[in-house]
This record gives C-alpha cells, structure tokens and sequence, in this order.
C-alpha cells in the first residue's frame, strides 16, 4: 500500500490577489502527513508560489500532479490533496436559458482556473479500492467535485448555485451591465441578502463589485486580521488585463480569454465552452445579421473576441485544435452550474471543504506576524486532529471543525462531499 500526496499552496506574492497563510497551511499538512499519518516524504509532492526551487502552482502543473498521482495509483493506496488559496466562481457567459449558475473553481498562480468539472473528470479516473481524500481551504469549495454527495453542509440545499433571475423589462436594453446586475441580484436575494446592507439600490446599473465586496467581508468575530480567500471577479479580469494587454477583456469573455492563453492547459470545461461557441458562430455564419441581437449582450462579447482570434490565424482549426478535440454530447456541459435533473452522485473521492459553495474561507493572521497566518479552515483541522490521537471519521472530523471555527468566530461552514460509507470512514487513514 503507497500513501501519496500532492499539496497546493498559492499566497500570490507582490500582487492584489495576495494571501499571507496558504504557504503556512502547506508545511503544517505536511509535517502532519509524515509524522501522524506515515507518508514518506519522497511520496509528497509540493506546489508554492513563494519559492522558485519548488514547482509552481500554475494550473497546467496542479492537473498534471494530481493526473500523475491518480493514474500511479493502484488499489489498496491512499491519495491525499490539499489546497490553499483563492476560489473563485466564474458566472455563465451565454445567454442561454440553462447557463444560470457558477462555476466553482479554485486559482492557480498563473489565473489558469481549474473548475469543479477538472476536478471530477480527475476524481472518476481513481481506481477501485483507492482512497482519495481532498481538501479545500478555499472560497466557494463547498461542492468543488461535481455531482458529490453532500453529507455535511448546505450548499445543495440551496440549489449549490444562482438560480435563473426575471431577466425582463429593460435587462437586455440596458446592455452587459444591466445583465450582470441581474445576475448579482440573483446571487444575493436567492440568499436572503439585502443589497442595502452595501449602500446600493436595487437599479439596473449595479455591477460586479457589489458582489465582490460581499464576498470580500469575512465573516468573524474575533481580534486580529483576516481576509477573505474568495477572489473578486473585478481582480481576476484585472490580473487578466494585466497578462494579456487586452483592456476590453469583461465578463462575457473571460472563457475564451482563458483559452486563448492556456490552449491546451485551460481547463476542460473551457475548451469545451469554446468549442460550442465556435460551433455556434459557423452555424449563425451567413445569416441575416439581425440575427445577431439574439445573442444578448454577454454572447456578443465572446463571439466577438472569438472573430477577432481567428482572424489573426490562417488556419482556424490549428488554433482552436485543443477545443475541437473535446468530446461535447450536449451543450449542457458548458452550462455554468449543475443541472438539477442530471446529477447523479458518484462514488470516487472525499471532499472536505473550507466552506459552502455561497461563503468565503478566512486567510486569518491573528498576530500581524505573516509568519503565523493561516487558513481558518485548516489550523481547525490541525486543532481538532492534535486533541483527537486516535482515529477520526471524516464526518466526525468537519463535525467538529465546525465547531472549532464557530468558537473561535468564524462564520464559515466547512463541508463533507462523499458518498455514505466514505463519511463513516477514517480520515485519510
């Protein structure tokens, strides 16, 4: 039996984006595996931003670490994954009636996302009679492996992603951002929040930020800093900006930005989102082109981009070669979000989450000493797993991280993503 693991920590040095206990959460799992749970340390594989002699976290390196870890493995071993970082949930991109939620995804150091679909396509391919456990200490985790049973937690409850928002009256006339607020609106009313709390009315003309700020307000009660490990959506087009040079970069073309830039390391989802959207655009080619305002808003702005890439290149099968090659049997897996009436749980993987799919994670530095800081969600863990010697079931386990973060003031929820017989088994081993 091998015990292998992978461990991700991402601070984003010198940079808007950056945290301060992603590093730390790192070297603490890591003595734990060795010292509590008898990894070998030549069986750990790490990924930091803040050291160039360590692989970089970007996310071609993160699939690659986790693919390998996966495809070694044989049954009887245990596999074992933890992140620290940013999360992030990428709102849908077209105009469809079906696209009405989020996708959940965690950050790489380069902003190569890799989505809540990555993470299941690499957990299905996890022999029989393996054990893969997986952490999150991220926003937005909760659910982070798509079609999961959720054991611990409230995000299915709550439909896990934005529900479809009354889009009539003047929303398309008002252009992308009357779209967006909808949107917005929906994220934050589907949970029973007030947009006056952020001083905003209820108009047409909100935009990202209202939503940003909401999910940049940690939730605790307690003395010392914290930040939110929830990246805003106004920063992760910025760092964009920033890479490509492309200042009209927005939402409604962020998927196909990402593929312009990563190819064939963008994640799945995206490829598969451009390889529809190109399928698309040749279907609408020759039409009148009053067909066009059928789009909306958010479609014209990828199917634009998308021209304006494929006139740069000769040859547009070359360029669009990593998306074409994708298997698409419907143009629901593009979709942002679950399908309700598809999802059928599956039994690979244990997913252990910072939080819900709707709440952000605390970076916390209760000190003011960098050297100290940490993931609210992971120091519970180390907490609750140095008072308990013995054996501890991964139900067992969130139970009482929850209960840790709730005295120590943390609003945060962590989750417990399984099927029945995996919540009732020892953590990792």
């Amino acid at each position: 039996m091998a015990k292998k693991a992978v461990l991700v920590g991402c601070n984003y040095p010198n940079s808007k984006a950056e945290l301060h206990g992603c590093i730390n959460d790192v070297n603490r799992v890591h003595k734990s595996l060795v010292e509590r749970f008898g990894f070998d340390e030549s069986d750990i594989t790490i990924l930091i931003d803040t050291d160039p002699s360590f692989i970089q976290p970007t996310g071609a390196n993160v699939k690659r670490a986790l693919n390998k870890l996966v495809e070694e493995s044989q049954s009887g071993d245990v596999l074992f994954f933890h992140y620290s970082g940013h999360g992030v949930r990428l709102p849908a991109e077209t105009d469809e009636d079906d696209d009405t939620g989020y996708d959940e995804c965690i950050v790489p150091c380069d902003m190569n996302l890799i989505t809540d679909d990555d993470f299941r396509e690499i957990v299905d391919k996890v022999p029989n009679g393996v054990s893969f456990t997986l952490i999150s200490d991220s926003c937005h985790s909760g659910g982070l492996i798509n079609n999961a049973k959720e054991q611990i937690g409230e995000s299915t409850q709550q439909g896990g992603n934005v529900e479809s928002t009354n889009r009539g009256g003047g929303g398309f006339r008002d252009g992308l951002k009357g779209f967006v607020s909808g949107k917005i609106h929906g994220a934050l009313e589907s949970r029973g929040i007030d947009l006056s709390m952020f001083g905003h009315s209820h108009s047409r003309g909100h935009n990202t930020r209202a939503l940003d700020e909401h999910y940049q307000q940690v939730g605790y009660e307690g003395n010392g800093y914290v930040k939110s490990r929830a990246l805003p959506l106004s920063t992760l087009i910025e760092i964009l900006k920033q890479k490509t040079g492309n200042d009209d970069l927005d939402v409604g073309n962020i998927r196909p930005t990402l593929f312009d830039m990563f190819g064939q390391d963008s994640s799945s989802k995206v490829k598969k989102f451009v390889k529809v959207l190109f399928q698309n655009m040749h279907h609408d080619h020759g039409e009148s082109e009053e067909s066009g305002h059928h789009l909306g808003f958010v479609s014209a702005l990828a199917h634009q981009f998308m021209k304006h890439k494929l006139d740069e290149f000769e040859d547009a099968n070359d360029y669009l070669k990593p998306a074409l090659e994708m298997p698409v049997s419907g143009h629901h897996e593009v979709y942002a979000g679950k399908v309700a009436e598809s999802v059928v749980f599956k039994d690979r993987g244990v997913l252990l989450s910072g939080c819900q799919s709707d709440q952000t994670s605390a970076d916390a530095n209760p000190s003011g000493d960098k050297a100290e800081a940490y993931g609210a969600m992971s120091n519970a863990l180390q907490m609750v797993l140095a008072n308990n010697k013995g054996p501890i079931t991964n139900y067992e386990l969130v139970t009482e991280v929850r209960k840790v973060l709730k005295k120590q003031g943390f609003s945060q929820r962590p989750g417990l993503y399984c099927a029945d017989h995996s919540a009732r088994a020892h953590f990792i081993c």
